[in-house]
């Protein structure tokens, strides 16, 4: 039964990499764009490499140069985060080195306007990241150095850091091409986010409160959910029964595991959701 969640896991992930790949190489790479990222140095550096030697207009060399860059950063996810993490990742970005390579770049862009084009690749693209992420992978590349560093730095965020390099990334591309090419590439890397956002349920927090009969609860949640949870003792308003009440904080993918937890060991609890929490503190990030 784990093995085949695993291999599950593993196909959506395959998924997820061709997803992202077909929305740069079909509608952002034609139109001359690029994307952030480790994949965004790579398509530069394609770019530039294009102009000292002859380089085929179908065939990217982005996925290799950016496998390349992923390089170091993967050691780095073997050494920090463990062997599922590195695992997921190192076959993502081996995915996503193939079907950079397979998916043919259109000579002729599908659509023939940029916002269109950056608004259809930055939903496709960003849906495939955040696929990835909820499988329990990452894309690699910034994703990786970002968790390393909001592990290490208190108040630094995966966020933070890819604004600093995209920042970097889209004045470059202001400097060595034209402006527009960096205005319309900050207009699909806004539209990729949001879509990863809306995605990936893990960046979004949730303050969760339970009212249940059963004293053990808090213990089934810690030992499946892994998350720390403060309860205490109440006395029902209607019933005059005791109660107890826990509280914990979870991201949104967790809350739905939370509420199947919750149907098998008692569905006749009460749950409270608000979401878009934020939580500062000894509160665990996970990607």
């Amino acid at each position: 039964m784990k093995n085949k969640a695993i291999t599950i896991q593993y196909g959506w992930i395959t998924l997820g990499s061709f997803l992202f790949c077909a929305g740069l190489n079909l509608f952002i790479v034609p139109m001359g764009l690029y994307n952030g990222g480790t994949v965004g140095i790579a398509q530069i550096t394609r770019t530039l490499l294009g102009n000292i030697i002859a380089l085929s207009s179908q065939f990217d060399i982005a996925g290799i140069l950016n496998f390349m860059l992923n390089i170091p950063l993967l050691v780095l996810a073997y050494k920090k985060f463990g062997r599922s993490l590195f695992l997921k990742t190192l076959f993502s970005v081996i995915a996503q080195t193939l079907f950079f390579s397979l998916i043919f770049i259109p000579q002729v862009p599908i659509i023939d306007d940029y916002l269109t084009s950056c608004i259809i690749g930055g939903l496709i693209a960003g849906l495939g990241v955040g696929i990835i992420l909820k499988s329990g992978g990452t894309g690699g590349g910034l994703d990786i150095l970002g968790l390393y560093f909001s592990y290490r730095y208190k108040g630094f965020s995966v966020g933070k850091l890819s604004l600093i390099v995209n920042a970097v990334i889209y004045t470059i591309c202001a400097l060595l091409f034209e402006l527009p090419v960096a205005i319309y590439s900050i207009i699909y890397s806004a539209v990729y986010s949001m879509m990863i956002d809306r995605t990936h349920l893990q960046s979004i927090n949730n303050t969760v409160i339970i009212f249940t009969k059963k004293k053990d609860l808090h213990q089934k949640i810690i030992e499946n959910l892994h998350r720390g949870t403060t309860y205490w003792k109440a006395t029902g308003g209607y019933t005059e029964t005791d109660t107890y009440i826990l509280m914990t904080v979870l991201s949104k993918y967790e809350v739905q595991q939370l509420k199947q937890l919750l149907e098998k060991e008692d569905p006749h609890c009460f749950m409270v959701v608000s979401d878009k929490q934020e939580v500062t503190g000894n509160y665990e990030l996970r990607l």
